[in-house]
């Protein structure tokens, strides 16, 4: 039972589907259909959905209140019979004799804004029938995100330490038409079941990954395509600067799943191409793959040989498996050591349905090395996950040799091994196996600026935002970037600039804050960290870095210790930092050898950290720089 069923013509599906967003965004199961009356079986459901639904809106539009609309109004009878009828104009129209008693609440060139009163005044509607209370969607995260935090917060605790080894000049300008750029925004769950959120959203996210293999394709990010997911084509596509729109939706029920697809050309809001998909539920991937090829064929990018066959490369062909991995991505969607482990187990099911599974392998791989390296609490565990992570990587690309995730994985391990050289080969490998996604060129960002080329790393992050115009994470790849070159005043400006644009840009206070360290801001650096929670390792970092830098030398050492506590020697890297910063080059010096004798992911930062400066010149410093191998 869903709480809310909306009633409304085929035709005015994407005029409908803002609305059907912000209800769900509010936390209300919300079930509809892209096109009523598809054969007995979907009859039957609709019937049940809308006998069950605690509120029926019925969108009247010119198509539903003439002839060509009687399905809709039948429904829209039974709704009042139940006395659950809300109805919601989205043209000018006159409602059919029998409805006019109850007044129509006008949506007529509604976008989707939820503090619209429009909108409001229909969410009041709902409200009454239902009383339903939201369940906040969590943002997700990207496998091969980098935080450039590492810079001071480094080491094996962080996050970012999973990320590759980038190059030199690998990515070229895009020579891709207006016309071969899209986005996939998110796909409709139809299911009536808000936990069937994963298996629609990962369906648009294996297209995005999917086209972002074939060259000359620019394929927008997640976080973007997401953002503008309520918006109709046109809006999408200006505010994302692509020309094609993808959407679709999803329903699931245990003997069938319905994909429907379209390709919009953003510009006049024509379709391409469309495709309604009825198979049972072990063909989802097979739909997938069809949409794909047709998408590349309908934007003219030739599928001949490899780039045809990259589009499944490292899938299954089981249901179940394929399911699994699905909810392995949610689960590391929510950025908490319960559900990291959670997605391990899930992949590990995936594994044993299908042990020819190179995607489960690859990514059992990269989400034990981000439990080490985010959760460990000790340079021992550490160690035990890093280690653990290497026969599935090795194992996903026996499988797989030509699919991305696998050579990621093993780039991953092979950084935090220091064997840079055949970590920097795997990178190679990645992007030009997936040269269109936004995710890899952001690691790669990262790392061409540790191996010394910061011009090509802010020439990326420009590329990174050009992806990925409305996630958060580019920006602050794009800080990250000028921080390293060591251009601190630039980097606290363009920060706050994107703050000024829209405050859902830039949500990074702890990697702002170490850019107003180095910019001598002390006092604004400390207002940033305080921002962090109390025991968050980027918190407490960065304020031990403050004192040590204002000379409060009780309250350093008091972080410090709470550092010790919660993270033990798995933070060396973290407290040479500290230590170089409080002029204490024996401490500093002595957490270096401390960081080495652990591989202390942070130490990928060596060559570029400015807190570490102060013993740079140290002979023990430069003999760990030399152990590390860094290409010339």
């Amino acid at each position: 039972m869903s709480d809310v069923f909306v009633s409304y013509k085929a035709e005015d599906r994407r005029r409908v589907k803002p609305l059907v967003e912000a209800l769900e965004s509010e936390g209300y199961s919300v079930w509809w259909d892209e096109q009523i009356g598809g054969g007995a079986q979907w009859r039957s459901t609709i019937e049940s959905e809308l006998n069950s639904a605690q509120c029926v809106i019925v969108a009247w539009s010119k198509r539903s209140v003439s002839e060509e609309g009687t399905f809709v109004q039948d429904e829209a009878t039974r709704a009042q019979q139940r006395h659950v009828y809300v109805p919601v104009l989205i043209d000018k129209v006159h409602l059919p004799l029998g409805f006019g008693e109850t007044q129509a609440l006008p949506l007529v060139g509604w976008k989707g804004e939820r503090s619209d009163a429009r909108y409001e005044a229909v969410l009041n509607a709902v409200r009454r029938c239902t009383g339903g209370k939201a369940r906040p969607r969590r943002r997700p995260v990207a496998e091969a995100r980098v935080d450039r935090r590492t810079v001071i917060a480094g080491g094996a605790v962080a996050t970012a330490a999973v990320a590759g080894i980038g190059g030199w000049a690998l990515f070229k300008p895009s020579s891709a038409s207006a016309a071969r750029s899209i986005a996939v925004l998110p796909f409709a769950n139809l299911s009536g079941d808000p936990s069937q959120d994963y298996f629609s959203d990962g369906i648009a996210e294996e297209l995005r990954s999917a086209l972002s293999r074939l060259a000359d394709l620019k394929v927008v990010g997640r976080t973007s395509s997401e953002a503008v997911g309520k918006e109709d084509a046109e809006t999408a596509s200006k505010k994302l600067g692509v020309v094609n729109i993808l959407t679709g939706s999803v329903r699931r029920t245990p003997s069938v799943v319905r994909v429907a697809a379209q390709l919009v050309d953003g510009r006049t809001g024509l379709e391409r191409w469309s495709e309604v998909y009825d198979r049972a539920p072990g063909d989802a991937i097979k739909i997938q793959t069809d949409i794909a090829q047709n998408v590349a064929q309908a934007l003219s990018i030739a599928l001949g040989g490899s780039a045809g066959s990259s589009l499944t490369i490292g899938g299954t062909t089981n249901a179940e498996a394929h399911n699994l991995v699905l909810q392995s991505r949610e689960a590391m969607d929510q950025r908490t050591k319960e559900d990291t482990d959670r997605a391990i187990e899930l992949v590990t099911q995936a594994i044993q349905l299908d042990p020819n599974y190179a995607d489960a392998y690859a990514r059992k791989a990269i989400y034990l090395m981000r439990r080490g390296n985010s959760y460990a609490s000790n340079g021992a565990e550490l160690a035990r996950y890093r280690a653990a992570a290497v026969p599935f990587a090795q194992k996903a690309l026996s499988i797989a040799p030509k699919a991305a995730r696998g050579h990621f994985a093993l780039a991953v391990i092979y950084q935090n091994q220091f064997n840079i050289d055949a970590a920097w080969s795997q990178v190679q490998q990645v992007v030009q196996l997936a040269p269109g996604d936004a995710d890899y060129l952001s690691f790669y960002s990262f790392f061409v600026s540790r191996l010394g080329d910061q011009a090509e790393s802010l020439r990326s992050a420009d590329k990174v935002l050009e992806l990925n115009p409305l996630d958060p994470d580019s920006y602050a790849n794009k800080v990250g970037a000028l921080f390293d070159a060591r251009r601190y005043s630039e980097a606290v400006a363009f920060a706050e600039q994107a703050k000024r644009k829209s405050a859902d840009l830039f949500t990074d206070p702890l990697l702002l804050g170490i850019c107003l360290v180095m910019a001598g801001r002390l006092r604004e650096a400390q207002e940033q960290f305080a921002m962090g929670k109390p025991e968050q390792w980027e918190r407490l970092a960065g304020e031990a870095i403050v004192f040590a830098r204002s000379g409060n030398k009780a309250a350093l050492q008091q972080k410090v210790q709470r550092m010790q506590q919660l993270f033990g020697d798995a933070a060396s890297y973290q407290y040479a930092e500290i230590f170089a910063q409080a002029g204490d080059k024996e401490r500093a010096l002595a957490s270096m050898d401390s960081a080495w004798a652990i591989r202390d992911g942070g130490l990928i930062n060596i060559r570029v950290d400015p807190f570490l400066d102060p013993i740079r010149n140290e002979p023990r410093f430069q003999a760990i720089v030399k152990k590390m191998n860094f290409p010339a």
